[in-house]
This record gives structure tokens, sequence and C-alpha cells, in this order.
């Protein structure tokens, strides 16, 4: 397939099921709601590492929030429900708790679709009172209010934990640094505008896309050297050389890995993300369109390129 000059690959991104939940940050205005939600999904690039995947979904005015004031979508994603919990607790206390006029609420209403279980909002971080502590019951859902310097902080006790999707992808070869960065940020910014994704890595773009595995035992990732432009010659079996496009003429592969909260979330944000790259074509210096799979062997989830460009159903 070709579009706009550009080889979309007839290849499959691989995906696997993660868990997930959303949470509001709200503060008495824009600005410090946005510093507690950036805070709070920092270090949260990649499971191999981080323990989480996390983004801002969306900013959200004052009349859609719990407490009528301004605020911001949060999505966090791990490989467990416990996981999960914990790394909500830890970034919530340390980035949320701590950050001027915030307060916390779940983004997911009560027995939302896929939701298996809840993890601790306000539950754990109320002790922070050490006492003076009070709750409060408004249709049926428990708020927790501790007292702080400024006055308090409200939190949810809890928020549902649900059924998600991790490791959807794209891989997009372009001619150079720039038309790689350029294709690239048009690429997230169409994502951006769908509800229920994130992308984790910084900007959305991650450089040092990885494989399973590596020569080095205590390793569980490593290099995707088979994409690396520079390891064209050097490698049994370099991507970078397939798909009809001249090898020497690729000099900048960049990824782009996609969080959803369900698998027609990924599937959406993948095709809305090539559109945007193919509009700016082989003029703008992108080249292929690929995808990270590993046979398969991965994960259940299988976004296949040529299916999602060409309109097909979202899984």
């Amino acid at each position: 397939m070709k579009r706009n000059g550009v080889v979309i690959d007839d290849t499959f991104a691989e995906a696997f099921p993660m868990k997930a939940t959303r949470i509001i940050v709200t503060a008495h205005n824009i600005a410090w709601a946005r510093h507690a939600a950036v805070s709070a999904t920092g270090f949260a690039t990649s499971v191999i590492a981080c323990g989480c995947e996390a983004g801002i979904e969306r900013e959200i005015g004052a009349a859609e929030t719990p407490d009528g004031r301004p605020g911001v979508s949060v999505l966090i994603f791990s490989m467990s429900g416990k996981e999960l919990a914990k790394q909500l607790e830890r970034r919530v206390g340390q980035c949320v708790l701590t950050c001027p006029t915030t307060a916390v609420f779940a983004g997911l209403a009560p027995g939302a679709a896929g939701s298996s279980d809840a993890a601790a909002l306000g539950k754990n971080l109320r002790f922070f009172g050490d006492g003076w502590q009070i709750s409060k019951v408004i249709d049926g859902v428990r708020y927790w209010r501790v007292p702080v310097m400024d006055g308090e902080f409200v939190a949810q006790e809890d928020t549902p934990v649900v059924k998600a999707v991790g490791g959807g992808n794209l891989l997009l070869l372009a001619r150079d640094t720039d038309a790689a960065l350029a294709v690239s940020e048009a690429a997230v910014a169409a994502m951006k505008q769908l509800p229920n994704v994130v992308t984790p890595f910084p900007g959305g773009v991650v450089r040092s896309g990885s494989k399973v595995g590596s020569r080095y035992a205590n390793l569980s990732a490593s290099t995707n050297d088979a994409f690396c432009p520079s390891l064209v010659g050097l490698v049994a079996h370099s991507e970078v050389a397939r798909g009809g496009t001249p090898a020497e003429e690729i000099g900048c592969v960049m990824e782009i890995v996609i969080d959803g909260l369900t698998e027609a979330d990924v599937g959406a944000a993948m095709r809305v993300g090539m559109e945007a790259a193919v509009a700016i074509g082989q003029p703008g210096g992108l080249l292929r369109i690929s995808a990270g799979n590993y046979g398969g062997k991965l994960g259940p989830y299988h976004f296949h390129l040529h299916r999602l460009l060409a309109g097909g159903e979202v899984p």
C-alpha cells in the first residue's frame, strides 16, 4: 500500500492487556491542576522500568468537574491492578496532595465497563491528616477531607480499575531528523484529539524503540537494532532495508506508543495518527510507516496497518 508517496508496510502492531484508571485533578486554576498532573505523570513512560505508563488525557472545564473547578484528566496504566494501586497512591500522595489547592476524584463511573476492582485514592492518603481527617458521603460516594496548610485536600475514596490495552505503536521512517520530528508531532497532535488514549513517552514520541531480550543476561529489553538506520548492513535482519524504499534514503526512525482504555480506542488513535502522517507524506520527508510486533507472541491485540487505513472496523 502506498499513500501520498509513503509506503505502508503490510504488518501489524502488537499490543497487550493492561489495567488502567482515570483520575481527575482539580485546582484553584488550570495552571495548578496542570502542575499536579504533569508531576504525577512524570517517569511513567514504560512499565519496563517505571512501574506504570501515564499521561495527561485532556484539560477539563469547571462545568465538567465534580467540584466545579478547572481540572486535568489523567490516565494511568500498569500490568496488574496491584502495581497500578501502588503507583497511584505514590503519585497522588507525592504529586497531587502536595500541590497547592488541588483535589482528586475518580474519572470513571462505578461499575464502568471492564471494571474489575478499585484502587485507593483518599482511602489511605487520609491518614496524612493525623486524626484530623473527616469523611463525607454524597450520593453514595465517600470523600475524604484532609487538613493541609492552604485549607484542605479533598479526595474521593477510590477509583475504578478497568481492563485496558497497552503497546499500540507506529514506526515512522523518514528522510532525516527534521522530517521525522515534524511527522511524529503531527501524528501525536491528531491522537490527542481522541478520548481514552495517551502517548506516554516524552512529547508522545520515543527514539529508543526496544526489542524483547538482549545479549546481556541482566537486560529484559534492548535497542530495536532492526530499525536503527546506523546499523544497516551490520545486523542480520534490518527492517530499514525492507519495504521497497532504499535504506540509504532513511535517516531517522521514530516510534509512537499508544495506551488506551479499549482495543477500539487504540485502533482509532493509530488510524488518525497514520492519516496525519500520510497527509505530510513523501513531500515532507516521510517515506514509510511500519509497526512493531513479535510475531504475535507478545500480546493478543493485533492492529493491522492496512486494515486501519482502509477504513475497516477498529476491533
